[in-house]
């Protein structure tokens, strides 16, 4: 019987099916907040003496220092406290015409704390805002600036533990030394300078690295809590303190295999890429590019590090084998193949860790930067997709970004340079307890610093894997059943419901095996992965797994993607990987397991993301699969106002839908896009939001014209006060999930006939920092986005690719 052919069609990629229309956003507000009950009288005078008390208490902190000390200061610090389970009015504790400042936000036992820099003379700022709370009245007969006042139970000068925003368990106790990271006010190089010089005074020790952010400059320091508090200049300057990150410097060793008979085999039926095929850049501990089955994809002159006297190799081998499975993905299955291997991406190194040395503790965010760079100027004009399976020790972020995690934002988004990045991280790794239910751990370990970065794609690990073959393994029994996410992954099932889906994709990370007795858990050769070694005339394969493994073969479909179709952008690279994405049998069973279907959904996410990317439907479209690619962009904000929407007409299959008629056909649509960190901990709301901006999307419904669809998403297209239905129905996700981070994917699924008239996508902005801040100038930037749709329909013989793809070639023909 003949073998049918495989239907692989080029995606297409549109262009001109927008243009920019004024917009306007149909949100109302937020309305007003929830304040405790007080009396005002007392309330406002209980303040009052609070506030001549911090007078008090900065008058006698002044008489321990001298008088030029006192002078070159420029302003303190208050503490303002919530009532429990209330809010502080956060936005009106950041006064710019008065330099007031709101440094950093955090939470203790459901009270919100805010400290708040205040420059010298305006103190009196705060005394004139409660003074008039108790005299004055609005014209609704409410106390004069009752959301602020009533919002604040304590008042009090700040304290170091006042600028401390991360565990508060974490906190240094008396006379101990820890490396403090440092985020100072300003991001010029004065206050920066200024810290130096008070630091030496104080004999802290300063890091070389530094990271700049919006209004935010980071460093490391060594000391104790007694050296910090020293110095009343010191803390002029500093708007937060946190733990520096710990990173690991020695990994697991796996089994090898011995098989060089294999190695020289495979080698012999690989052909190397070419020069300017795109790349996965490893950021890990180097690659040693001796072994037979790398040398013919990574050039000596591709190798970099970080620190030029740790040299280029790998002596502790996670990165030649991160760079076996980013090359190869598994190689068992290569190896037992007989087909020519026809390599279409290269190699990069970066190393970052090195192992024996014993490292100061580092800016990983700085490291990682120049790492990247160094590679970049090499080779400037190469497509790569970076690979990092190196992650911190901890995972007590619980999504906030870190400025490791803020750094790969940065980079990813190209805001200092203009040159967008694809970061591939893994999620993390947990310790299997025997136990313990290890689905209970996976989900009580968040993912670990940076993988809660927004605009990279986060990799957990999942499993196939289920037959044990080693005899000294008799009895033991696979941990995870197939198709179930690996038993050392880590999910975001703790972080709070605000922060993005993480991880965005799952792979293939291996299983572990269990002893009979139910104590016992350990890693077998052959519930892992097979890659290369970094020994490779010892023993040219060893085995890993686990997240790391995991990430590194996403980063190779990522090249894979980009070997095809070297137009796309970052962004629609990362989409493809989303939007390929598929649940297994195991992992829908958790949805239908549970009563509440939402709650299920969002856990399902937190646990899997999108589920496992199908590299076939990643790379092609075929006559029953339609997948269009636009890449487009908008300017969300004119200062500090939204300013323009995109209406997307897409060339669509209109009539082969209407003769499939009642036939279910799935619509997919997946919205890319890197937004520009701002990731000071001040509370993440209004003007100190993270992301500089959001993007939405919106499917024209079977029962509106493009005009109607235009009404339901902007204001500004709207008769008057015309009453518009904008609920739409029959997505997986909906609103609600979907629009969580910078990578936004929903599923829908109806007749055919519906999604005929469905050929109209709106893409709106939403507000972020670019517009609250306007005062930095970013809001005058473009926001660039990918925007991927596809149908999949049954194979009925009916083709819906065809159709678009004439019509594109017509549009793409006619002169512009």
């Amino acid at each position: 019987m003949a073998t049918k052919e495989i239907d692989r069609r080029r995606h297409l990629l549109l262009t001109g099916t927008s243009a920019a229309e004024p917009y306007t956003s149909p949100l109302q507000g937020g309305g007003e907040a929830r304040l405790p009950p007080v009396n005002p009288a007392s309330h406002g005078a209980a303040l009052k003496k609070e506030l001549d008390q911090a007078r008090k208490d900065l008058k006698a902190r002044d008489a321990h220092h001298d008088a030029v000390a006192v002078e070159a200061r420029r302003g303190v610090y208050l503490e303002f406290a919530s009532a429990p389970n209330f809010d502080l009015a956060l936005h009106s504790l950041d006064v710019k015409g008065a330099g007031i400042e709101l440094a950093a936000t955090r939470t203790r036992a459901n009270v919100t704390y805010a400290t708040v820099y205040v420059p010298s003379g305006q103190l009196g700022y705060f005394e004139k805002k409660v003074e008039a709370y108790l005299t004055e009245t609005t014209a609704k007969g409410n106390p004069k600036n009752k959301p602020l006042v009533e919002s604040i139970a304590e008042i009090r000068l700040a304290v170091l533990e006042g600028f401390w925003t991360d565990d508060a368990a974490l906190f240094p106790r008396a006379g101990k030394a820890i490396c403090w990271e440092v985020w100072l006010r300003g991001e010029d190089d004065d206050p920066l300078a200024r810290f130096r010089d008070y630091a030496k005074e104080a004999k802290l020790e300063v890091g070389d690295e530094q990271l700049r952010f919006p209004d935010r400059r980071v460093v490391l320091v060594y000391g104790t809590r007694e050296q910090m508090t020293g110095s009343i200049e010191l803390l002029d300057v500093i708007a937060e303190l946190r733990l520096a990150k710990e990173v690991p410097t020695s990994f697991v060793r796996m089994n090898a295999i011995e098989q060089q008979g294999w190695a020289k085999e495979l080698k012999d039926r690989i052909t190397g890429p070419s020069p300017d095929a795109p790349a996965v850049c490893i950021v890990d501990t180097g690659v040693n590019a001796g072994h037979p089955l790398l040398e013919p994809a990574l050039s000596r002159d591709d190798q970099h590090t970080y620190d030029p006297s740790w040299g280029v190799h790998d002596d502790d081998g996670h990165g030649t084998g991160m760079a076996g499975i980013a090359l190869h993905g598994d190689l068992a299955e290569a190896l037992l193949s007989s087909f020519p291997v026809p390599l279409t991406h290269r190699l990069e190194s970066v190393k970052i860790l090195h192992k024996g040395t014993a490292n100061p503790p580092k800016l990983y965010g700085a490291i990682t930067a120049e790492g990247v760079a160094r590679a970049e100027i090499a080779a400037p004009l190469r497509k790569r997709a970076i690979s990092m399976a190196i992650t911190a020790t901890d995972f007590r972020d619980r999504g906030q970004p870190s400025s490791w995690s803020a750094e790969i934002d940065k980079l990813c988004s190209g805001m200092d340079d203009e040159n967008p990045r694809l970061f591939v991280i893994s999620a993390g790794n947990i310790r299997v307890d025997p136990g313990m239910d290890y689905r209970a751990r996976n989900e009580s370990e968040g993912i670990h610093d940076p993988g809660q970065a927004w605009n990279a794609v986060t990799v957990g690990a999942y499993t196939e894997r289920t037959r044990i073959t080693e005899p000294i393994f008799n009895g033991w029994s696979p941990i995870a059943r197939p198709g179930e996410l690996s038993p050392s992954s880590t999910t975001s099932c703790i972080w709070q419901s605000q922060w993005p889906i993480k991880p965005e994709i799952v792979m293939e990370g291996g299983n572990m095996a269990l002893s009979p007795d139910g104590k016992e858990a350990d890693f077998t050769d052959s519930l892992s992965l097979l890659t290369t070694h970094h020994e490779p005339f010892v023993k040219p394969f060893t085995v890993t797994g686990e997240t790391s493994a995991a990430s590194a073969a996403a980063s190779r479909i990522g090249a894979m993607l980009w070997a095809q179709y070297p137009d796309f952008w970052p962004e629609t690279i990362r989409a493809l990987l989303v939007h390929s994405a598929e649940w297994t049998p195991r992992m829908r069973e958790e949805i239908d397991a549970s009563r509440s279907r939402r709650r299920a959904m969002e856990h399902l996410l937190r646990c899997f993301g999108f589920g496992v990317p199908n590299l076939e439907r990643a790379l092609w479209s075929a006559g029953n699969a339609l997948t269009l690619i636009v890449q487009d962009e908008l300017r969300p904000f004119e200062r500090d106002k939204s300013n323009e929407m995109r209406l997307h007409t897409l060339p669509w299959p209109k009539q082969a839908l209407l003769e499939l008629g009642e036939v279910e056909v799935e619509l997919r649509v997946t919205l890319s896009y890197f937004i520009e960190p701002n990731p000071a901990r001040r509370g993440w709301e209004r003007r100190h939001r993270y992301a500089s901006h959001g993007l939405r999307f919106a499917v024209q419904k079977a029962s509106e014209g493009p005009d109607d669809l235009r009404k339901r998403v902007n204001k500004a297209a709207r008769d008057g006060d015309e009453e518009i239905d904008t609920a739409d129905v029959g997505w997986l996700l909906g609103p609600t999930l979907r629009e969580k981070g910078s990578v936004h994917h929903d599923r829908w699924k109806g007749t055919a006939a519906d999604l005929a008239n469905r050929g109209s996508i709106a893409v709106c902005p939403v507000i972020g920092w670019w517009r609250e801040r306007h005062q930095l100038g970013r809001w005058k930037k473009a926001a660039r986005y990918a925007l991927i749709v596809s149908v999949r329909t049954p194979e009925t013989g009916v083709d819906i690719y065809q159709p678009v793809a004439n019509q594109v070639q017509v549009a793409t023909a006619v002169p512009t």
